[in-house]
Protein backbone atom coordinates (compact mmCIF):
# COMPACT_ATOMS: atom_id res chain seq x y z
CA UNK A 1 0.00 0.00 0.00
CA UNK A 2 1.70 3.38 -0.88
CA UNK A 3 1.37 6.97 1.05
CA UNK A 4 -1.57 8.91 1.55
CA UNK A 5 -0.53 12.07 2.14
CA UNK A 6 -3.08 14.76 4.74
CA UNK A 7 -0.94 17.88 5.00
CA UNK A 8 2.19 17.17 6.52
CA UNK A 9 0.63 13.54 8.19
CA UNK A 10 1.50 10.56 6.28
CA UNK A 11 -0.35 7.28 6.62
CA UNK A 12 1.30 4.48 5.41
CA UNK A 13 -0.07 0.99 5.20
CA UNK A 14 -2.54 0.96 8.10
CA UNK A 15 -0.15 2.53 10.53
CA UNK A 16 -0.31 6.25 10.94
CA UNK A 17 2.43 7.75 11.48
CA UNK A 18 1.67 9.60 14.05
CA UNK A 19 5.04 11.69 15.30
CA UNK A 20 4.54 13.62 12.31
CA UNK A 21 1.06 15.00 13.53
CA UNK A 22 0.93 18.89 13.38
CA UNK A 23 -2.46 20.14 14.65
CA UNK A 24 -1.96 22.92 12.08
CA UNK A 25 -0.78 21.31 9.47
CA UNK A 26 -4.16 20.27 7.50
CA UNK A 27 -5.45 23.76 7.10
CA UNK A 28 -4.53 23.97 3.82
CA UNK A 29 -6.57 20.82 2.33
CA UNK A 30 -9.56 21.99 4.54
CA UNK A 31 -9.36 24.98 2.04
CA UNK A 32 -8.83 23.28 -1.02
CA UNK A 33 -11.58 20.80 -0.43
CA UNK A 34 -13.87 23.99 0.48
CA UNK A 35 -12.60 25.96 -3.05
CA UNK A 36 -11.62 28.22 -0.61
CA UNK A 37 -8.35 30.37 -1.88
CA UNK A 38 -5.26 29.41 0.19
CA UNK A 39 -2.86 32.36 0.76
CA UNK A 40 -0.79 30.91 3.32
CA UNK A 41 -1.19 29.65 7.09
CA UNK A 42 -3.13 31.64 8.79
CA UNK A 43 -2.35 33.36 12.35
CA UNK A 44 -3.34 30.39 14.99
CA UNK A 45 -2.58 29.25 18.26
CA UNK A 46 -3.60 27.04 20.83
CA UNK A 47 -4.46 29.08 23.98
CA UNK A 48 -5.08 26.91 27.39
CA UNK A 49 -6.35 28.83 31.15
CA UNK A 50 -6.79 27.21 34.43
CA UNK A 51 -10.96 27.13 35.37
CA UNK A 52 -11.61 27.37 39.52
CA UNK A 53 -12.35 24.22 39.81
CA UNK A 54 -8.48 23.33 39.16
CA UNK A 55 -8.88 21.75 35.54
CA UNK A 56 -7.85 23.44 32.07
CA UNK A 57 -9.95 24.76 29.55
CA UNK A 58 -8.16 24.89 25.92
CA UNK A 59 -9.20 26.86 22.66
CA UNK A 60 -7.84 27.94 19.80
CA UNK A 61 -7.17 31.84 19.12
CA UNK A 62 -7.47 32.47 15.17
CA UNK A 63 -5.82 36.03 13.78
CA UNK A 64 -3.96 38.65 15.72
CA UNK A 65 -6.52 41.31 16.93
CA UNK A 66 -9.22 41.22 19.90
CA UNK A 67 -11.28 38.26 18.46
CA UNK A 68 -15.15 39.08 17.20
CA UNK A 69 -16.75 35.54 17.49
CA UNK A 70 -16.70 32.50 19.73
CA UNK A 71 -17.73 29.39 18.35
CA UNK A 72 -18.53 26.20 20.82
CA UNK A 73 -18.49 22.72 19.30
CA UNK A 74 -21.12 19.93 19.70
CA UNK A 75 -20.58 16.49 21.90
CA UNK A 76 -17.60 14.44 21.12
CA UNK A 77 -16.39 17.05 18.88
CA UNK A 78 -13.68 19.37 19.38
CA UNK A 79 -11.93 23.14 17.94
CA UNK A 80 -10.78 22.04 15.07
CA UNK A 81 -14.55 21.14 14.00
CA UNK A 82 -14.84 24.79 12.86
CA UNK A 83 -11.86 24.76 11.10
CA UNK A 84 -12.97 25.29 7.45
CA UNK A 85 -16.00 28.08 8.71
CA UNK A 86 -12.76 29.70 10.69
CA UNK A 87 -10.75 30.06 7.32
CA UNK A 88 -13.88 31.15 5.32
CA UNK A 89 -14.73 33.61 7.34
CA UNK A 90 -11.16 35.47 7.75
CA UNK A 91 -12.06 36.74 11.32
CA UNK A 92 -10.19 36.96 14.31
CA UNK A 93 -12.39 34.83 16.49
CA UNK A 94 -11.60 31.61 19.34
CA UNK A 95 -12.43 27.92 19.40
CA UNK A 96 -13.40 26.12 22.96
CA UNK A 97 -12.78 22.61 23.53
CA UNK A 98 -15.99 22.06 25.82
CA UNK A 99 -14.75 20.66 28.71
CA UNK A 100 -14.04 16.70 28.47
CA UNK A 101 -13.14 17.38 24.85
CA UNK A 102 -10.58 17.78 22.83
CA UNK A 103 -7.10 19.18 24.95
CA UNK A 104 -9.69 20.54 27.90
CA UNK A 105 -9.17 18.67 31.33
CA UNK A 106 -11.67 15.63 31.47
CA UNK A 107 -13.97 16.37 34.47
CA UNK A 108 -13.96 14.03 37.66
CA UNK A 109 -18.04 13.99 38.12
CA UNK A 110 -18.45 13.75 34.47
CA UNK A 111 -20.96 16.40 34.39
CA UNK A 112 -20.80 17.05 30.59
CA UNK A 113 -24.85 19.29 30.75
CA UNK A 114 -24.99 22.67 29.34
CA UNK A 115 -25.69 24.08 32.64
CA UNK A 116 -22.88 22.16 34.38
CA UNK A 117 -20.17 24.09 31.81
CA UNK A 118 -21.46 27.13 31.44
CA UNK A 119 -19.35 28.85 34.28
CA UNK A 120 -16.26 27.74 32.83
CA UNK A 121 -17.08 28.55 29.31
CA UNK A 122 -18.04 31.84 30.76
CA UNK A 123 -14.85 32.05 32.21
CA UNK A 124 -12.91 31.27 28.56
CA UNK A 125 -15.28 33.64 27.01
CA UNK A 126 -14.35 37.03 29.32
CA UNK A 127 -10.48 35.72 29.35
CA UNK A 128 -10.01 35.38 25.41
CA UNK A 129 -13.23 37.36 23.54
CA UNK A 130 -14.57 39.56 26.46
CA UNK A 131 -15.63 41.52 23.43
CA UNK A 132 -17.10 39.29 20.65
CA UNK A 133 -19.59 40.20 18.92
CA UNK A 134 -21.16 37.00 18.71
CA UNK A 135 -21.19 33.53 20.52
CA UNK A 136 -21.89 30.27 18.31
CA UNK A 137 -22.74 26.75 19.33
CA UNK A 138 -23.61 23.81 17.85
CA UNK A 139 -25.53 21.25 19.33
CA UNK A 140 -24.04 20.49 23.03
CA UNK A 141 -22.12 23.37 22.48
CA UNK A 142 -25.02 25.39 21.57
CA UNK A 143 -27.01 25.00 24.07
CA UNK A 144 -24.02 25.86 26.61
CA UNK A 145 -23.96 28.78 24.11
CA UNK A 146 -28.30 29.47 25.35
CA UNK A 147 -27.18 28.74 28.60
CA UNK A 148 -24.24 31.33 28.63
CA UNK A 149 -26.97 33.86 27.06
CA UNK A 150 -29.23 33.55 29.36
CA UNK A 151 -26.51 33.90 32.12
CA UNK A 152 -23.66 36.15 30.98
CA UNK A 153 -25.81 38.90 28.58
CA UNK A 154 -22.57 40.92 28.54
CA UNK A 155 -20.91 38.53 26.63
CA UNK A 156 -23.19 37.28 24.25
CA UNK A 157 -24.49 40.24 22.34
CA UNK A 158 -25.75 38.29 19.43
CA UNK A 159 -26.32 34.38 19.73
CA UNK A 160 -26.32 31.44 16.97
CA UNK A 161 -26.92 27.90 17.42
CA UNK A 162 -26.52 25.63 14.97
CA UNK A 163 -28.82 22.12 14.80
CA UNK A 164 -30.59 21.59 18.05
CA UNK A 165 -32.90 23.19 20.90
CA UNK A 166 -33.77 22.28 24.38
CA UNK A 167 -36.23 20.08 22.82
CA UNK A 168 -33.72 17.56 21.47
CA UNK A 169 -34.20 14.07 23.40
CA UNK A 170 -32.40 10.70 22.72
CA UNK A 171 -35.14 9.25 20.59
CA UNK A 172 -34.11 12.69 17.90
CA UNK A 173 -30.55 12.11 18.62
CA UNK A 174 -30.56 8.36 18.58
CA UNK A 175 -28.08 8.15 15.80
CA UNK A 176 -25.34 10.75 17.80
CA UNK A 177 -26.14 8.57 21.04
CA UNK A 178 -25.59 5.23 19.19
CA UNK A 179 -22.25 7.22 17.81
CA UNK A 180 -20.93 7.82 21.45
CA UNK A 181 -21.71 4.71 22.55
CA UNK A 182 -20.02 2.42 20.12
CA UNK A 183 -16.35 0.95 21.13
CA UNK A 184 -13.96 3.20 23.25
CA UNK A 185 -10.94 2.15 21.34
CA UNK A 186 -9.83 0.50 18.49
CA UNK A 187 -7.26 -1.66 16.78
CA UNK A 188 -5.97 0.75 14.33
CA UNK A 189 -6.62 3.97 12.89
CA UNK A 190 -8.60 2.06 9.63
CA UNK A 191 -10.70 0.90 11.94
CA UNK A 192 -11.56 3.93 13.82
CA UNK A 193 -12.16 5.88 10.31
CA UNK A 194 -14.32 2.64 8.91
CA UNK A 195 -16.37 3.48 12.26
CA UNK A 196 -16.84 7.16 11.82
CA UNK A 197 -17.71 6.84 8.10
CA UNK A 198 -20.31 4.55 8.84
CA UNK A 199 -22.02 7.28 11.22
CA UNK A 200 -21.39 10.53 8.59
CA UNK A 201 -23.19 9.72 5.48
CA UNK A 202 -23.16 13.81 4.95
CA UNK A 203 -19.11 14.49 5.48
CA UNK A 204 -16.20 13.44 3.10
CA UNK A 205 -14.07 10.79 3.90
CA UNK A 206 -11.54 13.00 3.40
CA UNK A 207 -12.89 15.42 5.97
CA UNK A 208 -13.08 12.66 8.09
CA UNK A 209 -9.84 11.56 8.11
CA UNK A 210 -8.53 15.19 9.15
CA UNK A 211 -11.56 14.77 12.54
CA UNK A 212 -9.84 11.92 13.82
CA UNK A 213 -6.60 12.79 13.94
CA UNK A 214 -7.96 15.82 15.88
CA UNK A 215 -10.09 13.71 17.83
CA UNK A 216 -8.25 10.55 18.30
CA UNK A 217 -5.31 9.57 19.79
CA UNK A 218 -3.36 6.50 19.52
CA UNK A 219 -2.12 4.65 22.37
CA UNK A 220 1.18 2.98 23.36
CA UNK A 221 0.25 -0.37 22.33
CA UNK A 222 -1.02 0.53 19.12
CA UNK A 223 -4.77 0.93 19.43
CA UNK A 224 -6.96 4.44 19.01
CA UNK A 225 -8.73 6.09 22.05
CA UNK A 226 -11.17 9.04 21.68
CA UNK A 227 -9.60 12.87 22.67
CA UNK A 228 -13.30 13.00 24.15
CA UNK A 229 -14.57 11.47 27.02
CA UNK A 230 -16.58 8.74 26.83
CA UNK A 231 -19.29 9.21 29.69
CA UNK A 232 -21.72 6.45 30.28
CA UNK A 233 -24.00 9.06 30.76
CA UNK A 234 -25.06 9.12 27.08
CA UNK A 235 -25.78 5.30 27.03
CA UNK A 236 -27.93 5.41 29.75
CA UNK A 237 -31.63 5.14 28.57
CA UNK A 238 -33.80 5.05 31.76
CA UNK A 239 -36.53 7.02 31.23
CA UNK A 240 -37.08 8.14 34.30
CA UNK A 241 -33.50 9.98 34.21
CA UNK A 242 -34.16 13.91 33.85
CA UNK A 243 -33.13 15.42 30.81
CA UNK A 244 -29.69 16.76 30.73
CA UNK A 245 -31.50 20.39 28.94
CA UNK A 246 -34.09 20.04 31.80
CA UNK A 247 -34.71 24.17 32.10
CA UNK A 248 -33.19 25.49 29.22
CA UNK A 249 -36.49 26.56 27.41
CA UNK A 250 -37.26 28.55 30.42
CA UNK A 251 -33.42 29.99 29.88
CA UNK A 252 -34.18 30.35 26.12
CA UNK A 253 -37.21 33.14 27.09
CA UNK A 254 -34.36 34.92 29.25
CA UNK A 255 -32.58 35.83 26.24
CA UNK A 256 -32.88 39.55 24.71
CA UNK A 257 -30.33 39.74 21.76
CA UNK A 258 -30.57 38.84 18.26
CA UNK A 259 -30.19 35.20 17.77
CA UNK A 260 -30.14 32.87 14.54
CA UNK A 261 -31.40 29.16 14.61
CA UNK A 262 -29.73 27.22 11.75
CA UNK A 263 -30.85 23.57 10.83
CA UNK A 264 -29.61 20.54 8.94
CA UNK A 265 -31.88 19.96 5.75
CA UNK A 266 -30.51 16.92 5.06
CA UNK A 267 -30.76 15.29 8.52
CA UNK A 268 -31.77 17.70 12.04
CA UNK A 269 -31.83 16.71 15.79
CA UNK A 270 -35.11 19.66 15.64
CA UNK A 271 -38.47 19.11 14.37
CA UNK A 272 -41.15 21.17 13.57
CA UNK A 273 -42.64 21.42 17.08
CA UNK A 274 -39.11 22.61 18.71
CA UNK A 275 -38.28 25.21 15.85
CA UNK A 276 -42.37 26.34 16.99
CA UNK A 277 -41.26 26.04 21.04
CA UNK A 278 -38.02 28.09 19.97
CA UNK A 279 -40.01 30.85 18.19
CA UNK A 280 -43.01 31.10 20.79
CA UNK A 281 -40.01 31.67 23.73
CA UNK A 282 -37.59 33.67 21.67
CA UNK A 283 -39.59 35.35 18.78
CA UNK A 284 -36.52 37.70 17.70
CA UNK A 285 -34.78 34.24 16.55
CA UNK A 286 -34.18 33.97 12.73
CA UNK A 287 -34.73 30.49 11.97
CA UNK A 288 -32.91 29.15 8.55
CA UNK A 289 -32.36 25.56 6.89
CA UNK A 290 -29.28 24.76 5.13
CA UNK A 291 -30.41 22.61 1.99
CA UNK A 292 -28.07 19.47 1.89
CA UNK A 293 -26.84 19.72 5.88
CA UNK A 294 -26.78 17.50 8.25
CA UNK A 295 -26.78 17.66 12.01
CA UNK A 296 -23.46 18.87 11.73
CA UNK A 297 -23.50 21.79 8.94
CA UNK A 298 -20.12 23.29 9.62
CA UNK A 299 -18.81 19.61 8.64
CA UNK A 300 -20.77 19.37 5.64
CA UNK A 301 -21.56 22.83 4.31
CA UNK A 302 -18.89 24.97 6.62
CA UNK A 303 -18.96 27.23 3.61
CA UNK A 304 -22.82 28.16 3.53
CA UNK A 305 -22.93 28.39 7.38
CA UNK A 306 -19.81 30.63 7.21
CA UNK A 307 -21.96 33.31 5.04
CA UNK A 308 -24.79 32.77 8.12
CA UNK A 309 -22.42 33.44 10.72
CA UNK A 310 -21.44 36.63 8.70
CA UNK A 311 -24.99 37.40 8.35
CA UNK A 312 -25.31 37.16 12.36
CA UNK A 313 -22.21 39.08 12.91
CA UNK A 314 -23.13 42.05 10.51
CA UNK A 315 -27.60 41.71 11.22
CA UNK A 316 -28.65 45.22 12.38
CA UNK A 317 -25.36 47.31 11.09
Amino acid sequence: MGTVHWGRWRWRAARPQVSEYDEFSMLADNATEAGLKWGGPPAVERCSMPCSDGLTISGLRWGDSDPELVLLHGGAQNSHTWDTVALALGRPLVTVDLPGHGHSDWRPDRDYRPTAMVEVIAAAVEKWAPRAKAVVGMSLGGLTALCLAADRPDLVRRLGIVDVTPGTDRDKSESIIDFMSGPEDFDDFEAMLAYTVGHNPHRTKESLVRGLLHNAREQSDGRWVWRWDPINGWKTTDEEDSSPFEGLWDKLGQIACPVHLWLGGAWSVVDSTDTEDFLDRCPQALVTTVEGAGHSIQGSRPVELAGLIEGLLTEGR
